[in-house]
């Protein structure tokens, strides 16, 4: 289920502060910076984002 657009306007990214994008009607529902510096991948566990860089997937 994606995120609420105002939601998503909001929000970015607690390392760099660059804008997320919404990729939470994967299969595997996350948002992930659009900085090419960062690229860090935050899950969304039902339906709530967590911005936690302990808990944030590395780029591949």
């Amino acid at each position: 289920m994606p995120l609420e657009a105002g939601l998503l306007e909001i929000l970015a990214c607690p390392a760099c502060h660059a804008p997320l994008n919404d990729r939470s009607a994967d299969d595997a529902p996350e948002l992930v910076c659009t900085s090419a510096d960062c690229g860090l991948a935050y899950p969304v566990r039902d339906g709530i984002p967590v911005l936690l860089v302990d808990e944030a997937r590395r780029p591949e």
